[in-house]
C-alpha cells in the first residue's frame, strides 16, 4: 500500500501519517517503509545539530505498518491505539536511513488485537515493541466524537 491507500486503512493524515509504504505479507503479517529525508517535523527539536528519529515516534511507525494486518476489519472499524509495551530502542535511526519495519499478529481477543513490530535499519534492530489495538466500530467512533 501507497500513502494514499493507507489512508483508506487508517485515519491518519499529514502529519502523523508516518510511513511511506506497507503492505500484508502474509494473513498474521505486515511490512512497512519509511525513508527518513532529515527535513521531518519531529527532527526540528530532537536534537539540534545531531538529528534522531524519537523512539515514541518510531513505535508510532511500527504500529501504522501493522495496521495492514487488520485492513479487511478495520474498513468498517477505526482501529485505537490501547497500549504499548515491552518497547525497546537499541540502535540510533538517522536522516538517510530507511526503517523497515515488520509486524506480526499475535493474538485477538474480541476487538482487541495484539501486534509485536520491529524496525530494522539495514538488517540491524533499532526498536521493537508489543502493541495493542480496539476495533471499534466506525458509527459508533463518530458518534462518541
Amino acid at each position: 500500500m501507497n500513502r494514499q491507500e493507507l489512508e483508506n486503512v487508517i485515519p491518519h493524515r499529514n502529519s502523523m501519517l508516518l510511513i511511506d509504504e506497507a503492505e500484508k505479507t502474509s494473513e498474521n503479517t505486515s511490512e512497512g517503509k519509511k525513508y527518513i529525508r532529515g527535513d521531518e517535523w519531529f527532527l526540528d527539536g530532537h536534537f539540534p545539530g545531531n538529528p534522531v528519529v524519537p523512539g515514541v515516534i518510531l513505535c508510532e511507525m511500527m504500529a501504522q505498518a501493522s495496521s495492514v494486518i487488520i485492513a479487511e476489519v478495520s474498513a468498517v472499524s477505526i482501529p485505537y491505539f490501547t497500549g504499548i509495551d515491552k518497547a525497546k530502542f537499541k540502535n540510533k535511526v538517522l536522516p538517510g536511513d530507511t526503517f523497515e519495519i515488520k509486524c506480526e499478529l499475535t493474538r485477538n481477543r474480541g476487538v482487541f488485537y495484539f501486534i509485536t513490530g520491529k524496525g530494522y535499519v539495514n538488517g540491524k534492530l533499532c526498536a521493537s515493541a508489543d502493541f495493542s489495538f480496539a476495533l471499534i466500530p466506525r458509527e459508533q467512533a463518530e458518534a462518541n466524537s
